[in-house]
């Protein structure tokens, strides 16, 4: 592979180099506010959840966006949010035509067959083209920028466009949680839906996010070169903290899915829902992800003091604290100013999320060339975790 050592800035193409040039981003609808919520989600057994303002203390999530409006009926399919950020990505330079691979990240893809980028090329339109689909939980958008990018880098492609993005909040309507709800009552006389089951329910919502990656950098205007995407999983040693379509053992940790229960028990029992261990959660996802980073950066030689921006994705301003502490622990602590974080405005968006951070930062005209960004995506599905370094050119 041959490297051409140039400025940023140059008609050249750059062999074995791979750029992000365009960000976008997509949310659907309105921006919803915290006392909207059951309004759009709806109440189950017609009483006010007394989870949800616990919830909301925590997380400090103050607007969300749902494809969802007030009578339950839907706007967008996942596929078609990540289209909409797509088609953001085309110019006059850049279009659909030129387009030579997709790659798509999700938590919860529209169907299981076909995959979603499949679903999204149909959405598009375009020409033929490599695609590619990522399932997995917040990881999953990181894994699909890290496929796009070794393609670039390869000189598989010229260019690729990826994608995460979240279409969740219908999973979490009232009428889904009924069945249960009703099945408890006839046992008890204070039917209660699970705290794991209720918890995602205000925590998570809707949107997408998509990146452009060349072989070159933008001729006018910034650019971010990737410097490394580095993935890990922790599943060798840990057990299962969220999932859907499964129930988990409370004795061994194991997971049953959906295939090996009854119709009846698959609505009986919520088992379609999408649930998480807090327990587990609390326990691992801050101190187990900054002592993966802080071996990834002392392997790649880079220190805490060139970091210029640090974009987490933390799915609660309750991990804040809890994040900024463990990384001081492990000795690779970034001061909270050059922390960049939109969590409180746009919502937990899962997969799209840190595109989101990264297409806000990108375009607010804070960034200077040179500036280095490291990015910091957990993923408590499994305990996996995503970490990017990006200098801007």
């Amino acid at each position: 592979m041959r490297f051409i050592i140039n400025s940023c800035h140059t008609n050249t193409t750059l062999e074995g180099k791979a750029y992000i040039t365009k960000l976008a981003g997509f949310l659907p609808n309105n921006p919803i506010e915290n006392e909207e919520m059951e309004q759009y989600l709806g109440m189950v057994g017609n009483e006010p959840s007394k989870a949800r303002r616990i919830v909301l203390r925590s997380n400090g999530i103050t607007k969300r966006h749902y494809v969802l409006n007030r009578m339950g009926e839907i706007s967008h399919n996942n596929a078609q949010l990540a289209a909409q950020a797509i088609k953001k990505l085309y110019s006059e330079d850049f279009s659909v035509q030129d387009l030579e691979m997709i790659a798509c990240g999700t938590s919860l893809a529209d169907h299981i067959l076909p995959s979603l980028a499949s679903a999204v090329h149909g959405e598009i339109k375009g020409r033929p083209m490599e695609i590619f689909s990522q399932a997995g939980a917040c990881c999953s958008g990181m894994h699909a920028l890290k496929f796009g990018y070794l393609s670039v880098l390869s000189g598989n492609t010229k260019n690729a466009i990826t994608s995460g993005s979240e279409m969740i909040s219908p999973m979490f309507l009232s009428k889904n949680y009924e069945p249960e709800y009703e099945k408890l009552k006839e046992l008890e006389e204070r039917p209660i839906i699970a705290f794991e089951k209720e918890f995602l329910r205000w925590m998570l919502s809707d949107g997408a996010g998509a990146a452009l990656i060349q072989n070159k950098p933008n001729e006018k205007g910034l650019s971010l070169q990737i410097n490394w995407i580095e993935t890990v999983s922790f599943a060798h040693e840990l057990e299962t903290c969220m999932y859907s379509a499964a129930s988990k053992s409370n004795s061994d940790g194991h997971l049953k899915g959906w295939k090996e229960f009854t119709p009846n028990e698959l609505i009986e029992q919520s088992v379609l829902s999408i649930k998480q261990d807090v327990r587990l959660l609390e326990k691992n996802i801050a101190q187990t992800g900054a002592k993966e980073l802080a071996k990834v950066m002392e392997r790649r030689g880079l220190e805490a003091t060139q970091v210029d921006y640090l974009l987490p994705h933390i799915s609660s301003e309750f991990f804040r604290k809890k994040v900024a502490d463990a990384l001081v622990e492990n000795g690779i602590g970034v001061p909270q100013e050059k922390w960049f974080t939109n969590l409180t405005k746009v919502g937990n968006v899962g997969a799209a999320s840190i595109y989101l951070m990264l297409e806000e930062l990108f375009n607010s005209g804070k960034l200077l060339e040179g500036n280095k960004i490291l990015c910091l995506v957990p993923e408590s599905a499994r305990f996996s975790y995503a970490y990017a370094l990006l200098t801007v050119c």
